[in-house]
């Protein structure tokens, strides 16, 4: 997501088989589960987790094999192999065709599976304006025709790049996004809470995290912030569109203030969007960060939050999630070579962003890049799909 493009530098119920409308094409199945409150969750219930199945498993070809464990399960010794390839299905969320405030994009999608349903919080890209739109539905094949709501959290117009999570100590959603405000050097670091993630008039009017002035400990403004936790600290990580990921810390007691301790994270050439994920069952977290051009995907993993990372898979040719390694799926027409500002599917919905590297999903934005010719940024015509591994033992893209 560039800023301003870039503005301020400065199972219950059976499976479904559905398709949307002529206009997305095919999309794939998925289950329905039955509803449960849509509150933040009871004290009593696990960490971030629904009690609900969200997805079927993938099937054992798919599943992703993990170095230095004798199977597929993670271990604390393992290491994560990238997927061979992915395959993407149907535009599965394009802009909503309404008389006022449409949309010309769809894009930075951040998901969880929570009370049954998914709920997506999205950059819209409006005449004059950028901001956040919000949908919920019990399967993706809903997703289109799902209900939209402008989150009207701010009077600033721009305000987007959105990051939803359920911050336990505080039994509150929070979400995390970037505005623009006049006369700031930097963008805020925005946040917005609410009791209840189904209900999008909940949501407070914006605050900052991190305001642009003159105590603000950013050394460059930068863009795409993502906050993740660990058992002690509330880590901001942050990309400034010049090959170097940015990160802050609080103590977790403190978020969400508090934020200091401002430094290089990671420096490589690496764009923006960078997302940090806890791997589940293992001492290791996953960095994807977006390069420039024709859009794709690499993939970093360190031993902690405040540690070293180190390239998992970090070229064009051999990347996380890009042109080189991805394919329609069956009954699917060709509609992506980007694969941008995406979001992992989470083993959960809390702070701590836990993926299970054994069923890697990727929410993304895309399109084909010739369509980029002769217009700029805030032109682009982005829409939503997912990426799902390509079981082994098929041919690769």
């Amino acid at each position: 997501m560039k800023a301003k493009d870039a503005m301020i530098r400065p199972m219950k119920r059976p499976l479904l088989s559905l398709t949307l409308a002529c206009a997305l094409g095919p999309v794939w199945w998925l289950p329905v589960a039955a509803a449960s409150p849509a509150q933040g969750p009871p004290s009593s219930q696990p960490a971030g987790r629904d009690t609900l199945n969200p997805l079927p498993p993938l099937p054992p070809a798919a599943r992703l094999a993990v170095r230095g464990s004798p199977s597929a399960s993670a271990s604390a010794s393992s290491t994560l192999e990238v997927p061979r390839g992915w395959e993407y299905s149907a535009p599965l969320i394009a802009p909503e065709v309404r008389g006022q405030n449409q949309s010309r994009a769809q894009k930075d999608p951040s998901v969880v599976f929570y009370g049954g349903k998914w709920h997506v919080f999205m950059t819209v890209k409006l005449p004059g304006r950028s901001t956040i739109e919000y949908c919920a539905f019990e399967t993706w094949a809903e997703a289109h025709t799902s209900r939209r709501t402008l989150l009207e959290v701010s009077a600033s117009d721009y305000y987007c790049a959105p990051q939803i999570f359920y911050f336990r100590p505080h039994r509150l959603w929070y979400l995390v996004y970037q505005m623009g405000v006049a006369g700031a050097h930097k963008m805020w670091v925005a946040y917005s809470t609410s009791p209840d993630i189904a209900a999008p008039n909940t949501w407070t009017r914006a605050q900052p995290m991190l305001d642009g002035g003159t105590d603000d400990p950013r050394q460059v403004g930068g863009l795409d912030y993502w906050i993740i936790c660990d058992d002690r600290r509330a880590y901001l990580f942050l990309t400034s569109l010049d090959g170097r990921m940015w990160r802050l810390w609080t103590r977790l007691e403190d978020f969400p203030r508090g934020f200091g301790h401002c430094e290089l994270a990671l420096e490589a050439k690496v764009f923006e969007a960078s997302h940090t994920y806890k791997l589940k069952g293992m001492d290791q977290y996953l960095t994807i960060i977006e390069e420039n051009g024709r859009r794709y995907y690499k993939a970093y993993l360190a031993n902690g939050l405040d540690g070293a990372w180190t390239p998992l898979a970090d070229t064009a040719e051999r990347p996380f999630a890009g042109w080189t390694n991805i394919r329609p799926a069956a009954g699917v027409d060709p509609w992506t070579d980007n694969v941008s500002h995406g979001e992992l599917i989470r083993d959960g919905y809390d702070e701590t962003l836990t993926v299970d590297p054994a069923e890697l999903r990727l929410v993304f934005q895309g399109m084909w890049d010739k369509d980029k010719a002769g217009i700029g940024y805030g032109a682009f015509q982005w829409r939503i799909g997912l990426l799902t591994p390509v079981p082994a033992g098929t041919r690769s893209p």
